[in-house]
């Protein structure tokens, strides 16, 4: 394996793992998404996302998608809270027939009238599929718990802001929040480097826009419980602020989630669902980027159980002195090991290079020292963090009528 950083002439970032084999991943992104929105426009970032792939001055919807899925790949896009990426994954002979593709989305998107209209409809159907779907939207509803607005809103945007969203501002707010000096280019596969440098270089002409920076993110701890008819699973989830990807505490979160929720050995999942049968899903998760970070544990259970479920995650918070250097290993060595598997999956290792990008801007230092790090954690920093965490809380519930 071997890494290379760039930084082009045009001030875009180039991010290179290399590996010998005939397949490549490549994402260009630009640091601007839901984090940098104020309440009256949410969504706006997830909504230029959607129009970058209705067409350009000189391709269709229908010939962005064909190119790249006719010659065997994968085209595809997301908006974060702080950044928003576009990207494929190609056998390496077609790498810069999918920069072609890539590159004219974002230089000639057309932002069609028709089209406007079209996709509006499209992600206000998506807004309601999340809405109705209790294990997406319970996410959305902890966040909201955790943080206040905007930030705590959603990437997605609202019925109201999605709507009222208009072709001109979007294609405007385009111009402004997309410059190519902030894009951040990450390719994990078979490539010239310097081939590559020279084709964005060329490609991408400095245009000194001014950048994004995101808005406070205001923290607070609330707790909600939505009545639904037509229910018959209760969905709950647990949130607690966590240290950013910046912060020496956040390898520490690392392994105190691998022994406290992550997997089927987990304790949370042997206590919840194999000892008292309260639960079929019991998993967590460490949302975090470079301006916000919680960790939440979900678990799909009875609207009865609420309580008890709720009871047992706050005590093995709080049990967490029974956790021994055995389970430390333990944790440490699952850690490790899932790294190293699904490090097999190039676009996944891409992403995870551009988040530890802009999380430090240090990636010998901060993804491949994670082993080190990792192995590094004491108990007693494990024993400590838990503890802190655990002061405060928000929930979110969904049940039945």
């Amino acid at each position: 394996m071997k890494f290379q950083k760039r930084i082009l002439k045009n001030g875009m970032t180039l991010l290179h793992e290399e590996r010998d084999l005939p397949v490549v991943s490549l994402s260009i992104s630009n640091p601007f998404a839901a984090s940098h929105e104020s309440s009256d426009i949410k969504g706006i970032a997830h909504f230029i996302e959607h129009l970058l792939f209705t067409g350009t001055l000189t391709r269709s919807h229908e010939d962005i998608s064909r190119e790249i899925e006719k010659r065997g790949g994968i085209l595809n896009a997301f908006t974060a809270e702080d950044v928003t990426s576009y990207w494929f994954k190609l056998p390496s002979e077609h790498l810069f027939k999918g920069l072609d593709i890539l590159i004219d989305m974002l230089k000639n998107p057309s932002f069609n009238e028709e089209k406007f209209e079209k996709e509006k409809k499209v992600i206000l159907e998506e807004i309601k599929l999340y809405h109705d779907t209790p294990q997406y939207h319970i996410y959305e509803k902890i966040q909201e718990n955790l943080f206040e607005k905007p930030f705590g809103r959603g990437i997605i945007g609202t019925k109201e802001t999605v709507s009222a969203l208009s072709r001109d501002f979007v294609a405007n707010f385009f111009t402004k929040k997309y410059s190519p000096e902030n894009y951040i280019v990450t390719i994990v596969g078979k490539a010239d480097f310097e081939k590559l440098s020279e084709y964005l270089e060329t490609a991408f002409q400095t245009e000194n826009k001014p950048s994004s920076s995101p808005l406070e993110v205001i923290k607070k701890n609330a707790e909600s419980i939505e009545e639904r008819p037509g229910l018959d699973q209760a969905h709950f989830l647990l949130g607690v602020h966590a240290p950013l990807q910046t912060s020496p505490e956040y390898q520490v979160l690392e392994v105190l989630d691998a022994y406290l929720a992550n997997g089927m050995s987990s304790r949370l999942f042997l206590e919840i669902r194999e000892k008292r049968g309260l639960a079929y899903s019991v998993n967590s998760s460490i949302n975090s980027e470079t301006s916000y970070s919680y960790y939440s544990i979900y678990a799909g259970t009875t609207k009865e159980a609420i309580p008890e479920v709720k009871s047992l995650i706050l005590q093995e918070f709080n049990n967490i002195d029974n956790m021994t250097e055995k389970n430390l290993e333990e944790a440490k060595e699952r850690i490790i090991g899932l790294k190293k598997v699904t490090s097999e999956e190039s676009s996944k290792v891409m992403n995870e290079l551009l988040f530890a990008y802009l999380a430090t801007g240090d990636i010998e230092e901060d993804y491949y020292n994670h082993e080190k790090k990792i192995r590094s954690v004491s108990l007693e920093q494990v024993k400590a963090l838990a503890k802190s965490l655990i002061r405060e809380y928000s929930t979110a519930a969904i049940v039945p009528q």
